[in-house]
């Protein structure tokens, strides 16, 4: 029964596969694009808005953002190994001028990125996403762990 089912069903799938709904969904559409009014653009504005302020406020009920976390998803590729000249977590020579600089010049370094004479810091560490508070604990785990 079971080698007989398999002898006459591949000649069945090979007509479904090539049935005209099958090839339609196949090459069909994979999206839309939807013209608003001035109105409805408006509102969905608000709408993404309102959506954004409520993931802010659900990210600061979350609690104190963890300094060596956002390090360590986001700062040790280069703080790690010193790509592109960036100082190495711990390297205490290397930090001690950084840090003599003050926390408000190295967090406005790691926020609006920074091309000093031997290195470079990318905006946010290139992370777009991280909000100022993580930035800001990110780079106070790494002086903590530099001094």
């Amino acid at each position: 029964m079971f080698a007989a089912t398999i002898l006459i069903s591949p000649g069945l799938a090979i007509a479904d596969h090539n049935s005209a709904e099958s090839l339609a969904k196949r090459i069909g559409a994979v999206g839309s694009l939807k013209i608003m009014t001035e109105e409805e653009a408006v509102a969905a504005r608000a709408e993404a808005a309102a959506t954004a302020a409520t993931a802010t406020t659900e990210v600061a009920a979350a609690g104190p953002v963890n300094g060596e976390s956002v390090y360590n998803t986001a700062c040790f590729a280069c703080h790690n190994t010193g790509v592109a000249g960036s100082p190495t977590i711990g390297d205490i020579p290397t930090w001690e001028p950084r840090i003599a600089q003050g926390l408000e010049v190295l967090l406005d370094h790691a926020i609006n990125g920074f091309q000093g004479a031997t290195g470079v810091m990318p905006a946010r560490g290139g992370y777009a996403s991280l909000t100022d508070e993580q930035v800001s604990a990110a780079v106070e785990y790494m002086i903590q762990a530099s001094q």
